[in-house]
Order: C-alpha cells, then sequence, then structure tokens
C-alpha cells in the first residue's frame, strides 16, 4: 500500500539520535531516506551490542534506510552529494556546529542553489549567541535546560533516563517539515528549518518557566507526585507496592475520599478542600491517603479505584512493560535476522506496517554511486 511520504527524498547528514528519529520516522511515512556517514559509520552503531550484537540505540532509530559512506571533505564525494541532494526533497544534518557549512552543504548554500530543497539544521543551542558553536549531547542539554532542576526527589536531582532532549528535536524538525512539504504545494518553494534540543525541551518546560515569569517558582523536585496537581502520584499500598493515582477535578476528588479513602468529610477539609489548599499542604494530604492505603492490598486499591472511577496505573518495571497487554509491536529485518521494536505510536489505522530493514555501513553505496553519479 502506498504511504503518504512515497516518492519524498530524504538526504539525511546524521549521527547520533535527534536527527535520526526525525529521519527514520520520515521513513516510516514512506519517505527515501539517504543516510550518510563516515566509513566507520554513524558512531551511534557502537553504543551497545544488545541486539543480536547490533546497537538497540541503531536499531531503533534507522529502519528503513539506505545507507552511503562519503567522505564529504574529498571532491568526489562532494559532488556526488550535491548531485543527490539537486534531485532531493528534504536535507536533514545534525554535524557539530558549522561542519556542514565548511564543507560546503550550508543550508544558505543549499537553498540557493535548489529554492525547492526543504533545509533542516538540528543544534544544540541554536546557530546565534554564545552557545552556537557548543558541543551538545542529552544529558547536557537537560541540565542545560533547567530539566534536571525539577526532575528527581527534593533531596537528589536526576536525569530523565530517555534522551527527551534529542527526542524532542527530532520529533520537532518532523513536523517542520510536514509542514514545509505542505508549504511547498502551495508556494513551489522549500524552506530552511532550524531545529535545537534546547529549544525543544525549554518549550516543554514551559509551565515552569511561566512559574518563574509571573508566578511563584514552588516544590521544584517532589519525586513521584505532580507539580502543579494534587493528589497526584505514587502511594503506598499493603506490603510497600506503589500505585500511582491522577486526581484531575473535584467530582473525582470527592469520589476518592468517599469510595476509596472512606472518609467523605476529608473531601471538605479546609486543608485539602480544593487543589491550590491540596498543594499547600501536601504533605498532610499525603499522609490521610498513606493512613489508609498502606492498610490494603494493591489489587484491592486497584478494585476501589476502578469503580470509582479515579485514574491510576502502576509503576511497571521495563520487564512489565515487555509484556503489557498496550504494548504494540513491528517486524524489522536487521543483517542478523528479523527481530521486533516497538510500533510507532501514532498511525493511520487503513495504513498496513511494512517491514523496514536496518541498514549495515555502506551497504547502497554502489547503488546509490550508480543511480547518482551523473546529474
Amino acid at each position: 500500500m502506498s504511504k503518504p511520504l512515497d516518492g519524498i527524498l530524504v538526504v539525511a547528514l546524521e549521527q547520533a539520535v535527534a536527527a535520526p528519529y526525525c529521519t527514520s520516522r520520515l521513513a516510516d511515512a514512506g519517505a527515501r531516506v539517504i543516510k550518510i556517514e563516515r566509513a566507520e559509520g554513524d558512531f551511534a552503531r557502537q553504543y551497545d551490542n544488545q541486539v543480536m550484537g547490533q546497537s538497540a540505540y541503531f536499531v531503533w532509530l534507522n529502519r528503513g534506510k539506505e545507507s552511503l559512506v562519503l567522505d564529504i571533505k574529498k571532491e568526489k564525494d562532494a559532488g556526488l552529494l550535491d548531485n543527490i541532494l539537486s534531485k532531493a526533497d528534504v536535507f536533514v544534518q545534525n554535524l557539530a556546529p558549522g561542519a556542514a557549512g565548511r564543507a560546503g552543504f550550508g543550508s544558505e548554500t543549499l537553498r540557493k542553489k535548489y529554492p525547492k530543497l526543504i533545509t533542516v539544521d538540528i543544534t544544540g543551542y541554536g546557530e546565534d549567541g554564545e552557545y552556537a558553536d557548543m558541543k551538545a549531547y542529552d544529558f547536557l542539554v537537560q541540565g542545560e535546560s533547567g530539566l534536571i532542576s525539577v526532575t528527581g526527589s527534593p533531596e537528589v536531582m536526576g536525569r530523565v533516563g530517555a534522551s527527551v532532549c534529542d527526542i524532542a528535536a527530532g520529533m520537532y524538525s518532523k513536523i517542520a517539515i510536514l509542514e514545509a512539504i505542505i508549504k511547498r504545494s502551495k508556494t513551489g518553494e522549500g524552506s530552511t528549518i532550524k531545529t535545537s534540543m534546547f529549544g525543544g525541551m525549554v518549550e516543554w518546560l514551559s509551565p515552569w518557566l511561566l512559574h518563574q515569569a509571573y508566578g511563584e517558582l514552588s516544590e521544584q523536585r517532589i519525586g513521584l507526585h505532580h507539580p502543579a496537581i494534587a493528589p497526584y502520584g505514587a502511594y503506598e499500598c499493603a506490603n510497600g507496592e506503589l500505585i500511582l493515582i491522577a486526581v484531575q477535578n473535584q467530582r473525582e476528588w470527592r469520589r476518592l475520599c468517599d469510595e476509596v479513602l472512606k472518609t467523605p468529610e476529608l473531601a471538605d477539609d479546609k486543608r485539602v478542600c480544593d487543589n491550590v489548599a491540596r498543594l499547600a499542604n501536601r504533605s498532610f494530604l499525603d499522609q490521610q491517603i498513606k493512613s489508609v492505603l498502606s492498610k490494603i492490598p494493591r489489587s484491592d486499591v486497584k478494585h476501589l479505584l476502578n469503580k470509582a472511577k479515579i485514574a491510576f496505573g502502576a509503576v511497571n518495571t521495563v520487564e512489565d512493560v515487555s509484556r503489557h497487554p498496550a504494548l504494540r509491536l513491528i517486524n524489522t529485518r536487521t543483517n542478523e535476522g528479523e527481530i521486533k521494536v516497538m510500533a510507532p505510536p501514532a498511525r493511520a489505522v487503513e495504513d498496513e506496517d511494512r517491514v523496514l530493514s536496518v541498514p549495515l555501513i555502506g551497504q547502497h553505496t554502489d547503488s546509490i554511486w550508480a543511480e547518482f553519479s551523473k546529474k
């Protein structure tokens, strides 16, 4: 079956996570993605060897792509890349700051040469100001963006386990590319897109920054609780098992008190009668909930919450998630055999999943040379 981006040619001068995330999701949507690699390959290939001797990160981010090995500092190789770009729709790069431009493949140069081309530059902190030349990796941007300062317990800061700064930049880049493709269909002109990892993460942190600018920035690290809603967090049941409870409004708060905690008088206690009061008196609130739930097995608490129509969830391990009933998997081919990977979270119901392949280093070099060696 046809895919939305069938016929779209994407050239990716990429490495690690941010740009590969973007282009892999374009490949999922049907785009042809030519990935330019050095002779030693994208260094994400060496992050680990957990998937039948292959990197889990690389397998995750590079299905459906063609691998072309080039040294763009060499005239012949640079000439081939230029030939490919003359026929391309999208060019994505996340090399070190300024590297693509020094090699002759800066966005401004390419847009002048190929007005219909959509160029995407993914950087750590943007291309202006004193941070423009800073190398940026996910952990570093988590720190610079303030994410680490609001993650963890009151006593200890924590890094978010997933590479959220990389992923956010990749997601925003894909969205911008799709918008640019629509725009080009109307105007005939390409676009110059700039995405930064820092920009993506501070956008996610908007509530904290708005509190800082216009209100009062309260507790910054509150562990397994929500910074702006209570009760909304992890609570201990009998035998120390944890359950996540999320109360969104006053109706749910009253049902929690009446049907789960069996303390209807608590609903109108001035210390916890509304969300503002509950945030101000979180310790008292948590103690009231714990005094009841810590005596009840988690299975029974789940039953009570479900009956009261209160949202809840488990604190699962990765092993638990691997058996989760909501987990959807798709097949992907690798050189070592076919594996199952996590399916894209958004899909058109009428589309069938396609089995895409993860390329070896330079697997498509010869065929791409033959196809694009002449303009």
